[in-house]
């Protein structure tokens, strides 16, 4: 079969193995098609699919493909490769680049303060002597600064191919090769500062480029770490013991506790109970499960100890599918080619067929080689892409600090790119639209006395269920004091129940109610029934408002029940899907970008890990679970909804601006290449023209830094 990314693909009979490799040599969109055209040739390779942030890609094979065979196939290719482990610290792509770009940026300033004196006329043994100290500090440190681009172009021409470092890289050593032919033989120019200068905007570029990447993390390990380590197993003759996760097989009867969670999937062999689902489906109640009921691992047990028997542990449980899904998901985003990439495709043979024309140009023109090479490095100098490289990353930094100060973090830069282009908005209900937090209604809390509140107040104390919780807060915000309780016991499955004075009180679940609500039973007084419900966060109308306007029509995408759902999409007005799992919010989104569409998916759940990296761009409030924060490209911090109009606002302005910047990079090389090819332009004034050009695409980006309120 034929894969999107591939050169060939190949029909692969037998079992089929999946592989994730890792390649952190990968950093653009020329490195993420080479990977995946050397490993679509492989024969036995089904699909090749990488994963750019990650610097991962990920083969489905035939098991007669070794790991070895695809390692050494990419090796060929120039890029070391190694099987993942699952368990590995994520290597920072930022980290190796830093101490280059203080070398660089130290020797850059240094060597600017010697070229002062020789550009104000320093003559003679003077200026030699500043050329000396120039090339000491110089040589040294573009030998060390320079390695990220000396270390990548030498391995694409090891293997016969090009890419963008390789003129950088070309341009940095005949410079600074001149450079020391000039200083030792008494040459009245020379050009280290330039090269310095050239080495700090490029490190400083991809710098920020991979500080942006950084920021970009998989959530796949918050979410398997959401299921216990282990469970306690009672075997054939009752005996109780503990063993690892991974140890537990089907067949197997875990005894799980209240407030335990489960190990693994199965269903309930003895016992029943209530069962917190909210990571899973998003449902805020809790789903009472009786003997003989599926439970799946990461929920957790609320009332009563329950035996359940494994149906279903370690890589076959749902929580480990949800995972599987995100990971599958991550992939098929990561294909997204950003522009800055796009635009690089076509850098690297155009320099070079530019400053070999000049070259051979100026060599048939009657020049000396030594002219002639000075004018090809002026042209190589002068149309590094410094301010190609800078033109998405800055901007990306500066729109992520703006989004910052108001409340919105911006975990993946490339992810404002897509930001901008959504039109279509799926919103989880249960702590997204709404605040997930249970609240009183208030009517039920206006009917209740003085005397009566008091109690209800007393007995909500006693307790940490959640509904008891928000009937604590509420009647203490209106000033409601508690009353002396005796014989208080909190009663697993039933609730809390005292004595006030000579009345039998109790604050449990009420027989048959529907929805969330608690039943309030005084001696002598009809049961009184408090029904609670899930408050909408503040500025949602104007928040779907402000979406529509922009192009972005919303709908709601919930694992809630259906009857909450209902009531959400009734206030809201939005159409609504209830009871999704995992895999049918994921394949909604499917859905809808096999129609063209670009979505904008908006959850806070374990349940939403999927789809949130499913889409083609992702929100998650700061209260989300560590998976939809992981699994989220953008973070909001506040209660508001007015987050999600505004994000995707400075989206789409800081790709007005990036687009300005290429329009400003690709402007100077218009007027800069002509200058440099006809020899007016030495490789110093080349290296100040490129930088005031990344400097001029930096004052660009820097418009973004105020959101407007």
């Amino acid at each position: 079969m034929a894969v999107p990314g591939t050169d060939a693909g190949h029909t692969i009979a037998g079992e089929t193995v999946h592989t994730v490799l890792s390649v952190p040599g990968m950093h653009c969109a020329g490195c993420m098609a080479k990977v995946e055209r050397t490993l679509g040739r492989i024969e036995g390779v089904a699909t090749a699919r990488v994963n750019l942030t990650a610097r991962q890609v990920a083969v489905d094979h035939h098991d007669t493909v070794a790991v070895p065979d695809l390692v050494a196939s990419l090796a060929q290719a120039g890029f070391e490769a190694q099987p993942r482990l699952d368990r590995a610290e994520p290597v920072s792509a930022v980290r190796p680049l830093m101490a280059p770009l203080a070398v660089a940026a130290f020797a850059c300033m240094n060597v600017m303060l010697l070229s002062v004196s020789v550009w104000s006329g320093a003559d003679g043994a003077t200026r030699v002597l500043f050329h000396w100290l120039s090339a000491v500090i110089a040589v040294p440190a573009v030998a060390y600064a320079g390695r990220p681009f000396f270390a990548s172009a030498w391995g694409a021409l090891r293997h016969g191919a090009t890419n963008m470092d390789v003129p950088i890289s070309i341009g940095v050593l005949l410079a600074t090769g001149l450079s020391c032919y000039e200083t030792m033989t008494g040459g009245k120019e020379a050009w280290f500062d330039g090269t310095l200068m050239l080495l700090l905007f490029l490190l400083a570029g991809r710098a920020l480029d991979a500080m942006m990447r950084d920021r970009a993390r998989a959530g796949v390990d918050a979410l398997l770490r959401q299921a216990p380590a282990g469970a306690t197993v009672v075997a054939a003759d009752g005996t109780p013991a503990w063993l690892p996760a991974t140890d537990l097989v089907p067949g197997m009867v875990m005894r799980v506790a209240a407030g335990e969670r489960l190990a693994a999937d199965g269903a309930i062999a003895r016992g029943a109970s209530r069962f917190d689902q909210s990571l899973l489906t998003g449902e805020s109640a809790a789903v009472r499960a009786d003997t003989g009921d599926t439970v799946l691992a990461g929920t957790l047990n609320l009332d009563n100890p329950v035996d359940v028997r494994v149906g279903a542990s370690g890589e076959d449980t749902s929580l480990a599918e949800i995972a599987r899904l995100m990971a599958s998901a991550g992939q098929g985003r990561s294909r997204y080619v950003r522009i800055a990439d796009r635009a690089a495709r076509l850098y690297a043979p155009a320099v070079h067929s530019l400053a070999l024309l000049a070259f051979v140009g100026w060599l048939i023109a009657g020049a000396e080689l030594y002219h002639a090479l000075v004018v090809a490095i002026a042209v190589l100098i002068i149309t590094c892409p410094c301010a190609l490289g800078l033109a998405v990353p800055v901007a990306q930094v500066v729109a992520a600090g703006a989004l910052l100060r108001r409340g919105v973090l911006v975990k993946d830069g490339a992810a404002l790119e897509r930001l901008a282009g959504v039109d279509h908005a799926l919103i989880d209900k249960t702590g997204t639209l709404t605040h997930g937090c249970p609240v009183p209604d208030a009517a039920c809390l206006a009917a209740l006395d003085g005397t009566d509140a008091a109690i209800a107040l007393s007995l909500a104390s006693h307790s940490r269920h959640p509904l008891s919780l928000a009937l604590t807060r509420a009647l203490a915000a209106r000033g409601v004091r508690t009353v002396d309780l005796t014989d208080v016991a909190e009663i697993a499955g039933r609730g809390v129940e005292a004595r006030h004075g000579a009345l039998a009180v109790s604050l449990g679940r009420p027989a048959g109610a529907e929805g969330m609500a608690a039943a309030l039973s005084i001696t002598g007084q009809p049961v009184r029934i408090i029904r609670f419900a899930d408050a909408l966060r503040p500025d949602w109308a104007e928040a779907l408002a402000r979406l529509a306007a922009l192009g972005v029509p919303c709908a709601i995408l919930s694992g809630d029940n259906r009857a909450a759902v209902a009531e959400a999409a009734r206030i809201t007005g939005l159409p609504a899907r209830a009871t999704a799992s995992p895999a049918e919010k994921q394949a909604a989104i499917a859905d809808l970008q096999a129609a063209g569409a670009r979505v904008l998916m908006v959850g806070d759940g374990l349940n939403d890990g999927p789809a949130l990296a499913a889409a083609d761009a992702s929100i998650a409030p700061g209260t989300a679970s560590d998976v939809g924060r992981q699994a989220a490209d953008l973070v909001f911090t506040g209660d508001s909804l007015l987050a999600l109009p505004r994000a995707v606002s400075v989206a789409r302005a800081t790709m007005r601006v990036v687009r300005q910047n290429f329009a400003l990079a690709i402007g100077y090389n218009l007027l800069a290449v002509p200058l440099a090819m006809a020899g007016l332009v030495t490789p110093l004034v080349a290296a100040v023209a490129m930088s005031l050009s990344s400097l001029v695409v930096i004052a660009n980006s820097l418009r973004l830094a105020r959101v407007p309120r």
